[in-house]
């Protein structure tokens, strides 16, 4: 997850307490930096043990084959884009999570990068230390930013898990700059792929949680995954209701989840860091960030 400052110039030292910062909705506090440890571990040490990135188990299952060529083609526009016609233009984006501490976020603004998500929580027992600076300074040097929750669907339901990521950065408001909330869905870092449930289980799981966080939010939740990932664990359809945003480290996005017939956003590489692309114009992604479902 480390990043060369020469080509991308991330991990430039970051004072927390020195920024301005917008919290959800947009009101404006004091940013608080993150703590030096958490639970008598060193912070470093402490997200490296429970922090999984989004996208780390697609990668530790299905690799990542990216090139310096497939990321530029991966940019270059596919098929239909997020309101389902032709696509012509895309949106340069990043996720990131603890792994990635204080991000400057002025040197990605100054590569072209124009939105980014942020890890929020895991399960009902993680919230990402790093998340007020990361989230916060994202919006402030201008990018449209959101909050992602991996999901942990062998621990509590999907309700009790949406709940928790509301409470804890993962809230929606219609300003133009909040993306709303994904829900990343994919291989389990502890055991089961399916995390020991039946297709028509997790289906379940998935619509419990999306159901509730649309009626906290008036948004229903993009959901993140990989084809493969999808095939072996969902027998649900939800492409009526969620925006998709698949994986897959290659030139071109490949065969999407079942009866999704165009992507909203594309996770195409995790080298430098976690690339993503939004598949429209920039004004379409605002109108994201704006509309009530």
């Amino acid at each position: 997850m480390s990043v060369s400052r020469r080509r991308w110039r991330q991990f430039a030292a970051v004072v927390a307490t020195a920024s301005a910062a917008v919290l959800l909705g947009g009101m404006t506090n004091p940013a608080g930096a993150a703590p030096k440890s958490i639970d008598g571990m060193p912070i470093d040490r402490y997200v490296a043990t429970h922090d999984h990135p989004m996208g780390s188990q697609i990668r530790r299952v299905e690799g990542d084959g990216s090139t310096p060529d497939s990321r530029a083609r991966a940019r270059m526009p596919q098929g239909l884009n997020a309101d389902g016609l032709a696509a012509t233009a895309t949106v340069a984006g990043i996720d990131v999570s603890g792994y990635q501490g204080n991000v400057d976020w002025n040197g990605y603004w100054a590569d072209g990068i124009r939105f980014a998500y942020v890890k929020a929580t895991e399960s009902t027992t993680y919230t990402n230390p790093y998340f007020t600076q990361q989230y916060n300074g994202s919006y402030n040097v201008g990018m449209i930013r959101g909050a992602y929750h991996f999901a942990t669907p062998d621990t509590s339901s999907g309700g009790t898990q949406a709940k928790y990521f509301v409470s804890h950065g993962g809230g929606w408001s219609a300003d133009g700059k909040t993306l709303p909330g994904a829900l990343d869905m994919e291989y389990n870092p502890y055991g089961a792929t399916c995390y020991g449930l039946s297709k028509s289980a997790m289906t379940v799981w998935i619509k419990d949680f999306s159901d509730t966080y649309h009626s906290l939010t008036n948004k229903y939740p993009t959901i993140y995954t990989s084809t493969n990932w999808w095939s072996q664990c969902v027998s649900g359809d939800f492409s009526s209701t969620n925006p998709l945003w698949v994986a897959r480290y290659a030139s071109t996005v490949g065969t999407l989840p079942y009866n999704w017939s165009y992507y909203t956003f594309w996770q195409y590489s995790s080298s430098p860091i976690d690339q993503d692309t939004f598949n429209g114009a920039y004004d379409r992604l605002v109108a994201l960030a704006t509309n009530h479902d």
